[in-house]
C-alpha cells in the first residue's frame, strides 16, 4: 500500500488553523515568516501575486491587490489594469511552466459565489488537465500534489521576473 503524505493541509482540513488578520494585507509587504513570504511570486506598484497556500492543482496562484477591497468596483484605474497584467503574465508563467491544458481564472466574490476571504478581492489561475478531477477527490475528499509549494515557487518565479523586466 502507498501512503500520501501531505501534513501541511492538516491545519487547513481540521479547522484548526486561524486566521489573524487578512491574508491578502498581511503578503502586501515582507512577510517575518520566510515560508510566507515565499509564496509571493512578484510584486507591483499595486498589486502582487501568490500562490495558494492550499492549492487546488499545481501551480494554483492568485493575483491581488495591495488594498482591501472587496470588490472590483472599489478597485483603482491602476490597480484594475496591473491585476489584469499580473493575470496575463500569471497564463503566460503557468503555459511555459506547466503545459496545462486548460487554465481556470475567476473571482469570487462574496461567500454564496464561494469567496473564502470576502473582502479583499483577488483573482484564481488554476492550471487543469483533462482528467485531473481523479477518484480521490471524489472518494477521499483528498488531492493530490506530486510538487511542494517551494517547487512550485522555482518554477514560476523566474518567468513572473522575466515578464515584469520585459515591460
Amino acid at each position: 500500500m502507498e501512503r500520501l503524505w501531505s501534513p501541511w493541509r492538516l491545519a487547513y482540513v481540521t479547522g484548526t488553523e486561524t486566521a489573524t488578520g487578512c491574508i491578502f494585507c498581511e503578503a502586501t509587504g515582507p512577510h517575518p515568516d520566510p515560508a510566507r513570504e515565499a509564496l509571493v511570486l512578484v510584486r507591483g506598484r499595486v498589486s502582487y501575486v501568490i500562490l495558494n497556500l492550499y492549492p487546488y492543482n499545481n501551480g494554483h496562484l492568485m493575483v491581488a491587490p495591495n488594498r482591501h477591497i472587496g470588490s472590483l468596483a472599489a478597485a483603482t484605474p491602476e490597480e484594475l489594469s496591473e491585476m489584469m497584467q499580473f493575470t496575463r503574465d500569471a497564463e503566460v508563467a503557468l503555459t511555459e511552466a506547466y503545459h496545462p491544458q486548460g487554465i481556470n481564472a475567476g473571482l469570487n466574490l462574496g461567500r454564496p459565489a464561494g469567496a473564502g476571504i470576502i473582502d479583499h478581492i483577488h483573482i484564481h489561475l488554476v492550471p487543469r488537465w483533462t482528467g485531473d478531477t481523479n477518484f480521490m477527490s471524489v472518494v477521499g475528499n483528498t488531492r493530490v500534489l506530486p510538487e511542494d509549494l517551494a517547487g512550485t515557487a522555482k518554477r514560476l518565479r523566474p518567468v513572473f521576473e522575466r515578464l515584469k523586466s520585459e515591460r
